[in-house]
């Protein structure tokens, strides 16, 4: 006797749950600029390798013989998949059924792949549009009573941040519990003028009297500066390949090592302008980022939260082929010195290389912590040794080029001291406790007050002490290891890459909270 007929009637559930919200909510979703889950699920995935887990979960209605009569999806498409090649779990809010709220969920789907992620070292995407399963008012009258707010598995989703890469997707209006999925990843993107992401959406906000549109409240621009967003893109397919990007630099947990790329650059590649483009005139500014795409292997710079703690540039890259973790100093803000914001960008760049077993490497020019009474409103001193904390619990290989300022408590952060780090100087590096600018005239008052003429004692000690500070000096007691010809640069870091590669010592155990 052939089990046919079920598995007709399994097509036949298939084929309802495709449907999503109905023809009219996919039209409106298109209509809206957006893709639909299942068509972004296509996209992001390699073709024909998306295996879905519950495809005929959702609400069914039966006739008096108990014959099903309709299903409809619930708002939540799971499973798993490859991209470029490499397994991976996939999560994604359906937008067309109930806006993604609680009374369309099945939360143990979203707790399945946040489990699957994590116990078979698998990265996940996160696709998230709405509330991402979380609350509405209307669930009240739907169950009958007030739910205790407590989002059961985030224990999981919190496990998932020291364990596997986790890149998340807000391709609509993300709000509440939506939001705090999209915050929990390592690697996040919106798409500018789709999305916009929330605690409280416009409707709530305006009973406090601020009556503001999506775009206002939490657009692009306002998550990326705050920092809660890494990146804003164009359109969706942008947000797909951005997530395929990071995901090439990342190992699949933080139990496995990060594979080496395509070996396509000289090693030995020298660029002369490297000699000069650091200008002898300290209150002139460069631009790092020319800098950074000079020395990394070419076209391999991937940057993160480039709007955010903008005097610290951070982002991914390879050289020789090695996924490195490069961090450099932006002098166009601030002049590199660090602000609160910035510490805190730098505190999680550093959470994600150690997590994930990714080599530093630091271009530094910073004059130090920000100073002044907004800095001090701010905390940046109590960001500061957070950010030095995390530097300094870092045990991956870890190499530095001082290309100018390395001064005061924020100059001496750019290693962990109690680790063994490569560090050299360019010849236009300078550093000491606090710049010579201003300090003369706090330290020399007295001479400077006494001579008959202050301006030529001024420069008479500024020429002085600048000959004293000469990073010769500092190598002649070893203070710094080595001044090297900026143009050798890549060839060191080359050289870096390989010796730290064997050393990279993925997670020695694995432990999840059941």
């Amino acid at each position: 006797m052939s089990w046919q007929p079920e598995l007709d009637e399994l097509k036949r559930r298939q084929e309802l749950v495709r449907r999503m919200g109905g023809p009219d909510k996919v039209k409106r979703q298109h209509d809206g600029g957006r893709l639909t889950v299942r068509e972004r699920i296509d996209r992001l995935l390699d073709p024909g390798s998306f295996r879905e887990w519950g495809s005929v979960a959702g609400m069914a209605t039966y006739d008096g013989k108990n014959d099903l009569e309709d299903l409809v999806a619930s708002n939540s498409v799971t499973g798993r998949g490859t991209i470029d090649g490499r397994p991976v779990v996939i999560s994604g809010d359906d937008f067309t059924v109930r806006g993604g709220s609680a009374d369309a969920t099945i939360k143990e789907k979203n707790l399945l792949a946040e489990k699957m992620a994590n116990q078979y070292r698998l990265p996940i995407v996160r696709i998230i549009e709405g509330s991402g399963g979380g609350g509405s008012v209307k669930t009240i009258e739907t169950q009958g009573r007030a739910n205790v707010p407590g989002v059961i598995g985030f224990d999981v989703v919190t496990a998932n941040m020291g364990a596997v890469p986790v890149v998340a997707l807000g391709l609509g209006s993300v709000a509440g519990l939506g939001a705090a999925r999209l915050a929990a990843s390592h690697y996040s993107v919106m798409v500018k003028g789709l999305s916009a992401m929330f605690v409280a959406g416009p409707p709530v906000v305006a009973r406090l009297g601020q009556p503001l549109s999506k775009e206002e409240l939490g657009g692009w621009e306002i998550q990326l500066r705050a920092g809660a967003v890494d990146e804003a893109v164009d359109t969706e397919e942008e947000a797909f390949a951005a997530a395929k990007r990071f995901l090439s630099y990342m190992p699949q947990s933080a139990f496995d090592l990060a594979p080496r790329g395509p070996i396509t650059d000289d090693p030995h590649r020298r660029d002369e302008k490297l000699l000069s483009v650091i200008p002898r005139d300290t209150r002139k500014v460069y631009n790092m980022r020319s800098i950074i795409n000079t020395l990394v292997d070419k076209g391999s710079f991937f940057e993160m939260n480039k709007l955010y703690g903008r005097s610290v540039i951070t982002g991914l890259c390879r050289i020789d082929g090695w996924p490195i973790a490069f961090m450099a100093s932006d002098p166009m803000h601030y002049g590199g010195a660090w602000t609160a914001d910035t510490c805190q960008k730098v505190t999680r760049f550093m959470d994600i290389a150690e997590t994930f077993r990714i080599p530093v490497v630091y271009l530094e020019d910073c004059p130090g912590f920000l100073i002044g009474l907004e800095a001090e409103k701010s905390g940046v001193i109590k960001a500061g040794v957070r950010a030095m904390a995390a530097m300094h619990q870092c045990t991956v290989p870890w190499c530095t080029f001082i290309v100018r300022n390395n001064f005061g408590v924020a100059g001496a952060a750019h290693k962990n001291t109690g680790r063994v780090a490569l560090r050299y100087a360019w010849p236009s590096g300078r550093w000491g406790s606090l710049p010579l600018e201003g300090g003369i005239e706090a330290a020399y008052r007295a001479d400077i007050d006494a001579s008959p003429d202050p301006k030529a004692k001024l420069a008479e000690i500024e020429e002085r002490l600048n000959k004293l500070r000469s990073p010769f000096r500092s190598a002649e007691a070893f203070w710094i290891e080595e001044i090297v010809d900026p143009r050798d640069s890549r060839r060191l870091l080359c050289e870096f890459a390989n010796l730290a590669a064997p050393v990279r010592e993925g997670k020695a155990q694995f432990w999840m909270r059941p």
